[in-house]
Order: structure tokens, then C-alpha cells, then sequence
């Protein structure tokens, strides 16, 4: 918590306190406090800096003898927010993020890497990957480049040049569609962009082909997770696979969450299985929808689930905003029998580097964990 010492203030107290001038706040290491001052001094504005207070060990801001909990005044600035929340959206995820703004002993995002971002070698050549891209999808470039840094090269393809004949992904040994807002993000975006390739004879037949060659594998992220999902009649081992649909809170969903991978035969994730990864999430339409809650259970037990939302002390969640768009068991992530293709709705792409991040533990490099998906890619493609 926080103790403010008015006494320090230069007039009075609530005056300065509660106005409506520019101010900051500004907090520092106690040992720091000497030469923050200096340095306003020497700019000319000591008169306009005070010490005005201290962190203390209670969980409550004090002003001299007034003290409240930091959990009921933040119960306080929430609850216009919750109130707006629950009457445009789904009450019940409303209900939730606000007592999840009030847990205390709730530690975060707390990653754990079992792997080293390191892995292969120099290689002499690279590969050609084909980075997807429909009417509207925007996540190419970030996804070009993770690819680009793991050692292929990233070529941009758009659907117009698989149903004209301009590109054959014959010449590919990696597809992977990227996510961002196909026609307009409308709803079921993903599905039409998949129906252009099964009601397209030559598009279709393109891509039946990679995906029945041994020596290819496919990544499908967010809109293009969806769109690769309704292609599961044409790619092996993909019968498991669900639908996605709206969210549970119905609402778009822009967050930083945290995903556990779970041990599969995906050639995208050797390596990575039992790390709990921070990672960012933007979808509308990322609800895992299956037939019914026994075909989920059966799904959670194929061992082709890929990744898992989980909460800061990495027990898998379907608490929002935990788990940002209600996915039975936290399901988010899933792969093939032969692991050649891998699904997801969050954004690997978005945080390859740590200068990505919102926040990462300092001791972390210039690449991030997630790094190490793509360089599995280079990895199997040889």
C-alpha cells in the first residue's frame, strides 16, 4: 500500500490533493530520492517537487488518519465499469473480471520456460514458407517475420494467386494463415475464407495436396486458425478439431494472457512441452465450440490439444478474463495425429521478440520463448 505524509504538502492538503492542474506522481528507491531532487532543482522546479510519501506493508492508502483498503477503493473505480460491462455484454464474464480486480493473492503472469530459444543450426539454405493472407487479414508482416528470423524465406501469398494459378504451393514447405480481420472481421470470417478453397476446384486440390505431403507442416493463428479449422476434412488426423465461434463474453477480446503447452506430437512445439507462456490474444470468434460437453472431454483426452489457458499459479482456467473467449477446459490450441499441423488462436507471432511484450522477466534475451515455435519449423523442414 501506500502512505502519504501531508505534512510535506505545500498548502493545503486537499487543495493540493484534489485539483484539477497537471501533476504527476512519481515513485522512486528511497536511495534514488536525493538525486530525483537535485535534478528537478537543477532544472528549476524544486519548489514544485515533494516527498509526499512511502509504501507501506497493509494493503491500504493512508492519508494521515484516514486509511481503506486498496481492494475496496479499487471495488469503488470498477464498479462503473462492471455496470457498463455487464448491460453491453455477457453479465456473468463482467462479474468476473471485477472480483478478479479485487483478488490480492492473485500473483499474474508468471511464466515458466522448459526450453532453450536455441535450437538447429546454420542452415546453408531457406526454405520457402508461405505466409496466407485473405481480403483484410492483417498480422502478415509480424508473421513474415518471426518466419524470416527462424531461418525461411517468407513469401506473401493471397488467396488471388492460389484461385488464379499465379502460385502453387507445390514450391512451399510451409503454409501458415495468418490471423487479423478477413472481409471485415464479419461474423464467421474464417468459415468464408475456408469455403473459397472447398468450393474452389483448383483451390481446393492445392491445398489437399500440401497438406497430404509428409514433408510439409501448416500453422493456422487466430482468423486463420478458424479458417484452417473448417478445412479439417482435407488435412489427416484433423477430425478432433472444433469450430470457433463467438466468445462467451461477446465481445472482441484484446489481452495478454498466459498458455500452457501440453505434451503433443506437434513438430511446431517439440521441445516446449510444460512451459506456461505469456502471450497475446485479439479475436472476436475464439470459443472452441463443440458438439456437446462429452465430445470436449473426448477431445481433451485425444493428447492433440496443444495449449491450455491456465492462471498465474498455472491451473488451467475457463475464468474470465483468464480465459478470454470460454474455451471448454481452456482448450485454445490444437494439432494433427502426425503433428504436421498445429492451430491456435492466440498470436505466437506477436511476441517472438521481447521487445513485443508489455512486460517480460529481465532476465529474458533479445528473442522471446516463443521464438522456439518457429525455429521448430526450420528444424523439421531440414
Amino acid at each position: 500500500g501506500v502512505t502519504l505524509d501531508i505534512s510535506k504538502l505545500a498548502g493545503a492538503p486537499l487543495e493540493v490533493l484534489f485539483n484539477e492542474e497537471l501533476g504527476a506522481v512519481i515513485q522512486v528507491a528511497a536511495k534514488d530520492v536525493a538525486t530525483v531532487n537535485a535534478a528537478f532543482a537543477a532544472a528549476g522546479l524544486g519548489e514544485c517537487v515533494a516527498d509526499i510519501g512511502t509504501l507501506n506493508d497493509k494493503y491500504e492508502f493512508r492519508i494521515g488518519d484516514y486509511a481503506e483498503g486498496l481492494s475496496d477503493l479499487r471495488a469503488v473505480w470498477s464498479d462503473t465499469t462492471r455496470r457498463i460491462s455487464a448491460l453491453r455484454d455477457n453479465p456473468d464474464c463482467a462479474e468476473s473480471e471485477y472480483k478478479l480486480k479485487l483478488e490480492q493473492n492473485d500473483p499474474g503472469i508468471t511464466p515458466k520456460v522448459t526450453f532453450s530459444v536455441s535450437v538447429g543450426k546454420d542452415y546453408a539454405s531457406r526454405p520457402k514458407m508461405a505466409v496466407l493472407r485473405e481480403q483484410g487479414v492483417n498480422g502478415e508482416i509480424e508473421m513474415a517475420a518471426a518466419f524470416d528470423r527462424a531461418g525461411f524465406e517468407s513469401i506473401d501469398v493471397h488467396m488471388t494467386d492460389i484461385l488464379s494459378g499465379r502460385v502453387s504451393l507445390k514450391d512451399f514447405k510451409g503454409l501458415v494463415a495468418c490471423g487479423g480481420f478477413s472481409y471485415g472481421d464479419v461474423l464467421g470470417a474464417g468459415e468464408g475464407w475456408a469455403k473459397s478453397i472447398l468450393f474452389n476446384p483448383r483451390a481446393r486440390a492445392e491445398f489437399e495436396g500440401f497438406f497430404h505431403r509428409k514433408d510439409t507442416f501448416t500453422l493456422g493463428v487466430c482468423n486463420g486458425c478458424q479458417m484452417v479449422s473448417n478445412l479439417k476434412d482435407l488435412i489427416p488426423g484433423a477430425a478432433h478439431w472444433p469450430r470457433f465461434v463467438q466468445n462467451a463474453s461477446e465481445r472482441f477480446e484484446a489481452r495478454f494472457v498466459s498458455l500452457k503447452v501440453e505434451k503433443t506430437p506437434s513438430v511446431l512445439l517439440k521441445g516446449m512441452e510444460g512451459s506456461v507462456l505469456p502471450i497475446a490474444v485479439a479475436h472476436g470468434e475464439g470459443r472452441a465450440e463443440f458438439a456437446d460437453a462429452k465430445a470436449a472431454e473426448a477431445c481433451l483426452g485425444t493428447g492433440l490439444v496443444s495449449f491450455r489457458y491456465v492462471d498465474g499459479n498455472h491451473a488451467y482456467t475457463e475464468r474470465y478474463p483468464l480465459n478470454p473467449n470460454g474455451s471448454p477446459f481452456g482448450m485454445t490450441g490444437f494439432t494433427t495425429v502426425d503433428g504436421r499441423a498445429l492451430i491456435m488462436m492466440p498470436h505466437p507471432e506477436r511476441v517472438f521478440r521481447t521487445c513485443q511484450y508489455s512486460w517480460h522477466p529481465a532476465e529474458w534475451g533479445d528473442d522471446g520463448p516463443w521464438l522456439r515455435l518457429f525455429k521448430n519449423g526450420r528444424v523439421f523442414v531440414g
